[in-house]
C-alpha cells in the first residue's frame, strides 16, 4: 500500500526554519522523509544548505536515497536547471511537491506593493513554475503527480483573529485554482494534479517565527490559542501533511485528480 518504489520525487521547501535538531518539523521535511520510507528517491529543495542537508541526513541514516540542490523556486532560471539537475541524477521525474511558501500580515490599504509581490511570488509562482518546467519531464515518461500546498487562508477569512493576509489568501487560493486549471488541462496525458489544505498545523514555523510575529514571544500561548481555535481541539502536525501527500502522489489515488485534500482538523466545516 502506497508503495513508492521506484518513483522519483522532487520536494521543494524540504527543509525548514529554526534549528535543524527540532523535534517539531516542518511539512516539507516530515514529506520529504515519509516519501523516502515509502521508497522513493527524493531530490529535495531548499534555499538553506544547511536546512536541506540535515533532511538528507535523516532520509540517509534511515536507508532511504536522496540528493540536495539549492533552488530558488522564484527564479525560473533556477528552476529549470534544478529539473535539468534531477533528470541528470535519476533520469525521471514522477512527482513535484510545490511546497514553498510564505505568509505576511496586511491589507490592500497597509500592505506595500513589494510584500504583496513577494508572497504572490513565493507561494504561488514557484509553484506555476515547478510545473512548467517538471510537466515536460513527466510527459516523456508517460505521466505523474503533482501535489501543491495551499492553506486554509484560500479558503476562508479569520476575521476573528483580528488580522488580515490578504497577500497570503489571494496567492494560496490562487494555489487551488492553479491546480485545478492545470489538471484539466493534463488530464488525459497522465499527469494528475491536486492539493492539499493545511489549517492550524504545529510546525517548525509556528515554534520559530509564529511565536515571535504573531506570538508576542509568548510561545505556549501562541501553542494554547491555536489548539483551542480547532475543532478536534488540537493542531496537526507536518506528518499529518505529509500522509495527504503521499496518498494523492500515490498509485492508490490513481483516479484522482483536480481536487483537494483539507487537512484542518473540522476548522473550516465549522467556522461561524
Amino acid at each position: 500500500m502506497l508503495s513508492m518504489a521506484g518513483k522519483v520525487a522532487i520536494v521543494s521547501g524540504a527543509g525548514q526554519v529554526g534549528p535543524t535538531d527540532s523535534k517539531v518539523w516542518g511539512n516539507g521535511k516530515a514529506t520529504a522523509t515519509l516519501l523516502a520510507r515509502q521508497g522513493a528517491s527524493v531530490f529535495l529543495l531548499d534555499i538553506n544548505q544547511e536546512a536541506v542537508d540535515a533532511t538528507k541526513a535523516v532520509i540517509e541514516s534511515e536507508g532511504g536515497t536522496c540528493a540536495t540542490h539549492i533552488c530558488d523556486m522564484t527564479i525560473a532560471a533556477d528552476v529549470a536547471e534544478m529539473v535539468q539537475a534531477c533528470v541528470d541524477k535519476f533520469k525521471k521525474i514522477d512527482i513535484l511537491v510545490n511546497n514553498v511558501g510564505g505568509s505576511a500580515p496586511g491589507d490592500p490599504v497597509s500592505m506595500t506593493e513589494e510584500v504583496w509581490d513577494r508572497q504572490i511570488n513565493s507561494n504561488l509562482k514557484t509553484a506555476f513554475l515547478g510545473c512548467k518546467y517538471a510537466i515536460p519531464v513527466m510527459l516523456e515518461t508517460g505521466g505523474g503527480a503533482i501535489v501543491n500546498i495551499a492553506s486554509v487562508a484560500g479558503m476562508r477569512n479569520d476575521f476573528a483573529s483580528g488580522r488580515s493576509h490578504v497577500g497570503y489568501s489571494a496567492s494560496k487560493a490562487g494555489v487551488i485554482q492553479l491546480s485545478r486549471s492545470v489538471a484539466g488541462t493534463y488530464a488525459k496525458k497522465g499527469i494528475r494534479v491536486n492539493t492539499v489544505v493545511p489549517g492550524l498545523m504545529h510546525t517548525a514555523l509556528v515554534e520559530h517565527r509564529l511565536a515571535r510575529t504573531v506570538g508576542g514571544n509568548d510561545l505556549q500561548k501562541l501553542i494554547d490559542a491555536r489548539h483551542s481555535a480547532v475543532p478536534m481541539g488540537h493542531m496537526g502536525t507536518a506528518w499529518d501533511v505529509a500522509h495527504a501527500v503521499l496518498f494523492l502522489a500515490s498509485d492508490e489515488a490513481r483516479y484522482i485528480t483536480a481536487t483537494e485534500i483539507v487537512v484542518d482538523g473540522g476548522l473550516t466545516a465549522f467556522m461561524p
